[in-house]
């Protein structure tokens, strides 16, 4: 359903994208993983025919997105990461306008948006700009699916959105697809990663892997520790000048550090007993798996 090849675009003298290359399958899921800045929204709008590459080649569904760029717009939904609807307009004249853009109605295809919009029905006659962040986006997938569109795709669609809301949005997702919709959606969240089928880890215009999330986890082959004590700042400081250490991060409530190749002797308790002689307290470090943020962070010092 997409299909690109080398894609490069520059900004001036700065690479927003470099040399991307790869393909969604028809229904699939596809997540771009990787945070601000990284070229995701670029990438976006090259594909859905609002700005030029330049230089590779795109399609969407099978058309070019340069020749055939108005047979891309009639099939695709694009819900862009900043909310871009009519503020001033209500929920349902917001729906009406961009079915009325594509020749259809809501009724028409109200059966794609039924879960979704009965969930902002009751107020269709607010503004939109008078929507919590969870209605908006709701509001805004509606209107990315009523004209019945065969690649949706989302840019960062749960960013500033509650727990609770990202979760039933996801929800939705899942339900578009078992309709056959195929889905490329952009986040920063490593955790939304791992409810796509296959994810592309981007980072500073380029892509770093391309997986399902399992594949992804697998390719991360070293020993990996989560440390935590009573000063943390201090710790994560200490854990950086160990000789054995060859990264560490700070990931939550804890540090995340691999080992160099050589240390492969060393245990938590061998880490937990230095740490202890440096004088920090309440020291806890367990030998951990991997997460996807972990392989981010690995594959992108490489």
């Amino acid at each position: 359903m997409i299909s690109c090849s080398a894609i490069r675009k520059n900004y001036g003298k700065i690479p927003a994208l470099n040399n991307i290359s790869f393909e969604v399958q028809k229904g699939e899921i596809f997540g771009l993983i990787g945070p601000d800045g990284a070229g995701k929204t670029t990438f976006f709008r090259i594909l859905t025919t609002l700005i030029l590459a330049d230089e590779g080649s795109a399609t969407v569904n099978g058309y070019d997105v340069v020749r055939s760029y108005e047979s891309v717009r009639k099939c695709v939904g694009y819900m862009p990461g900043r909310f871009s609807l009519y503020q001033d307009l209500t929920v349902a004249e917001n729906l009406e306008f961009f079915a009325t853009v594509f020749n259809t109605s809501i009724q028409e295809n109200y059966d794609l948006i039924r879960d979704i919009y009965q969930q902002i029905e009751p107020f269709k006659h607010r503004r939109a700009g008078k929507l919590s962040g969870g209605m908006k986006q709701k509001l805004a997938l509606s209107c990315a699916l009523i004209h019945k569109p065969t690649v949706l795709f989302l840019d960062e669609p749960t960013t500033g959105v509650d727990p609770v809301s990202r979760k039933e949005f996801w929800g939705m997702l899942k339900r578009l697809q078992h309709q056959g919709i195929t889905i490329l959606v952009s986040t920063p969240y490593m955790d939304e990663a791992g409810l796509c089928d296959r994810i592309a880890l981007i980072q500073r215009g380029s892509f770093l892997s391309i997986d399902t999330p399992a594949g992804i986890v697998a390719g991360f082959r070293k020993r990996l520790f989560s440390v935590h004590s009573q000063s943390m700042s201090q710790l994560l400081k200490d854990l950086r000048g160990l000789a054995f250490v060859e990264s560490c991060y700070a990931f939550g409530d804890s540090h995340h550090i691999t080992l160099k190749e050589q240390a492969n002797t060393i245990t938590s308790e061998s880490i937990q007993l230095q740490l202890h002689q440096m004088g920090h307290q309440h020291v806890v470090v367990r030998e951990i798996q991997a997460g996807i943020e972990d392989c981010f962070m690995e594959l992108s010092n490489q």
